[in-house]
Parts: C-alpha cells; sequence; structure tokens
C-alpha cells in the first residue's frame, strides 16, 4: 500500500475512532476490523462478503458479529447500507456525500459525485412532509463492461 494510502486509512482510522467514543460505542476489534475492510475495499460488499474476508485474520468472527456490528455501525451513521434490486444488503464506509450506479448484471456498485442532484429543491410533498435527513439517487443499468461482453 502506497505511504499516501496508508495515512490516509490511518487518518480514517482515526476519525472512526473519534465517531465511535462521540456516540458512546466501545472500539472493539471487530468494529475496527470491519470498518477497516470497508475502507481499503471500496466495492461495496455484502455482510457475507465482509465475513468471509476477515476471517481470514480473525477465523472465529461469525457472520451474526458482523451483521450485529454493521447494524450497529448504520444505526449511529458509521456505515451506509445499499439496498440492491436483489435485495441483497451492500455496506460502505460513510465518507460523504455520494450516489451509486449498480450493474443489472455484474451488480458492481459504482460510487459517483453528483452536486448538482444535491442542489436540486425537493417537491413541495417532500418539503412539507417532514424533515428530510438525507437523499440520495440509486440508478440501475449494464456496465460498459458487461455492455461489451
Amino acid at each position: 500500500m502506497p505511504t499516501t494510502s496508508r495515512k490516509r486509512l490511518a487518518h480514517q482510522m482515526e476519525q472512526f475512532t473519534l465517531a465511535c467514543r462521540g456516540a458512546g460505542l466501545k472500539i472493539t476489534h471487530q468494529r475496527t476490523l470491519i470498518f477497516r475492510e470497508l475502507l481499503q475495499h471500496p466495492d461495496h460488499p455484502s455482510a457475507e462478503t465482509i465475513h468471509k474476508r476477515i476471517t481470514r485474520e480473525v477465523p472465529s468472527i461469525s457472520l451474526d458479529t458482523v451483521y450485529r456490528t454493521l447494524a450497529t455501525l448504520e444505526q449511529h451513521g458509521l456505515v451506509n447500507r445499499i439496498q440492491t434490486a436483489e435485495s441483497q444488503a451492500r455496506f460502505e464506509a460513510v465518507i460523504g456525500p455520494h450516489h451509486h450506479l449498480i450493474c443489472s448484471l455484474c451488480k458492481a456498485v459504482l460510487d459517483i459525485e453528483w452536486p448538482e442532484f444535491d442542489r436540486i429543491e425537493l417537491p413541495e410533498t417532500a418539503r412539507t412532509w417532514g424533515a428530510i435527513e438525507t437523499k440520495n439517487a440509486v440508478m440501475y443499468g449494464t456496465c460498459n463492461r458487461c455492455a461489451s461482453t
């Protein structure tokens, strides 16, 4: 891993530690391991994929622990859950506002920034409904890699 990537990862992990403390969460080995996995592999893995990857380092970690940890981190705004069309939740570390492109064939998820969308005024129904906390776009289609095969 290049030095800049190591420094960025270290900084993001420091921010994670501070956010956990601010939320009153203990800094456990499992939480740290799962969050680091999300930072190092931004492919929006499922809980099962995360479990498979981290059992190489901690063979005794259960899939239930991964699910519970992700739920806790999501509840405290430290990870995002991306619900896909096939109803398999995928996860990512919270790194700022962005949106997603999802390939209907290979299921790859790509982060995109879309500042124009972020600035769009909400429709009347949404404005009068209540307090909107976040808005995001998830777009489905076929990626270029799948379209060319």
